[in-house]
């Protein structure tokens, strides 16, 4: 009976040697969870549980189960290394359609925009508008828009906050009569096309709480312009009755190619401080390349263009399942579903007890070198332990055949 026993625990301390020399091996791969041999004695029962014997059979290795505990998070500053900051996976689409889940968050763009990792996996996530927001709860492989600029916007809207001194006097009762040019600002809008219109305003008291807004597109004289007027409340307010009418542009190219934009003025003020501006922004830009991405830790996706704008392109999604020691290892710091595994629960970083996305950092191995060293020379005695049963049955054998 020694033998058997001796053999099965050979045989399993072998397998407990190969589990810790994997981990040992793997101690820098990202991603890469420790793995542990566990053990379970065998017994030889007849039907119906009779004739049980008290002395085992020996040993084997019931399982080779995963730790799922969190790896420390190191930063890298690539800006598609990406860690799961506490529960959840990565879902990949392989190159044979089928899924996969990972931790190993060391990505990189495919020559088709698409975010794949070093096996050539695409990482999934759902799809959003130019802000972020999710326009879909189906998963899909995400893909970035690096094949050309984004189109230009042209612009739209107007929106302008400033003070005008109600300290001024009325324009056509000064000595000379105050120019129109006194008080004024300017910004850049932008045509379809992207091409760049100087507008101007001016500003000109016309009588008490009451101003005339000239403009200029183009470089023209505000003079020139019809004017329309606003009127203040007695507190300084923009009153609610006044109608700003929407300012025609025109390109540079073609003076005959025309669009309108509205003007927001309801921040506009009259106190009796110095004119100034506060904030002068529009809506247009010009046509933009490609520059960087920038990955939130909701997992949106942040493409920046050289035109300055930035929008979203994507939502990086995270699954997670119920029994994760249930999920089979393939290789490649991944794992497969299986039917102890159960269904993969999807979601965005941060929802429900999924993680937050590290984007320029990796997770990395949880395998802790100095116990695994010591459970190797634990595993070493095992195995020599077990060989020394064999051998010292071998001893009562010889003593018994050579009995005279």
């Amino acid at each position: 009976m020694a033998f058997q026993q001796g053999l099965s625990g050979l045989n399993s301390a072998s397998r407990n040697l190969d589990v810790i020399g994997n981990n040992i091996a793997n101690a820098n791969t990202v991603g890469m969870k420790a793995s542990r041999a566990e053990f379970a004695e065998l017994y030889a029962n007849s039907i119906n549980g009779s004739g049980n014997s008290n002395t085992g059979l020996g040993v084997s290795v019931a399982a080779v189960t995963q730790s799922f505990t969190q790896g420390n998070i190191t930063i890298t500053g690539n800006e598609l290394d990406i860690a799961i900051n506490g529960n959840g996976f990565f879902e990949l689409t392989n190159p044979d359609g089928s899924l996969s889940y990972t931790r190993a968050g060391q990505f990189k763009l495919d020559r088709d925009g698409g975010i794949v990792n070093n096996q050539g996996s695409q990482v999934m996530g759902y799809p959003t508008d130019a802000a972020g927001n999710r326009l879909s709860f189906e998963s899909a492989p995400l893909t970035l828009p690096t094949g050309g600029p984004i189109p230009a916007q042209p612009t739209s809207q107007i929106t302008a906050e400033f003070n005008l001194d109600a300290r001024a006097v009325v324009a056509a009762s000064a000595t000379p009569p105050t120019p129109i040019s006194t008080y004024g600002t300017s910004l850049v809008a932008f045509d379809p096309q992207g091409l760049e219109i100087p507008v101007g305003l001016a500003f000109q008291k016309t009588a008490n709480n009451q101003w005339n807004v000239y403009t200029s597109v183009n470089g023209s004289d505000p003079a020139l312009s019809t004017p329309f007027a606003v009127s203040f409340l007695a507190d300084g307010t923009l009153n609610p009755a006044t109608v700003i009418p929407p300012i025609t542009l025109a390109s540079p190219n073609d003076p005959a190619q025309t669009f309108t934009a509205q003007l927001d003025f309801g921040q506009v003020t009259q106190f009796g401080t110095s004119f100034a501006v506060t904030n002068l922004t529009q809506d247009g830009f010009r046509p933009g390349e490609l520059t960087s991405l920038k990955v939130e830790d909701n997992g949106v996706v942040l493409a920046r263009y050289s035109n300055g704008e930035s929008r979203a392109a994507g939502q990086i999604s995270l699954v997670n399942f119920r029994n994760a020691q249930g999920l089979a290892p393939t290789g490649g710091g991944s794992w497969s579903m299986t039917f102890a595994s159960g269904d993969p629960v999807r979601g965005a970083p941060g929802e429900g007890k999924l993680g937050f996305l590290r984007a320029g950092a990796v997770e990395d191995s949880n395998i802790d070198i100095t116990s695994e060293l010591v459970s190797m020379m634990t595993a070493q005695r095992a195995y020599q332990a077990n060989a020394q049963t064999i051998k010292t049955q071998d001893q009562v054998m010889s003593t018994l055949l050579n009995m005279r």
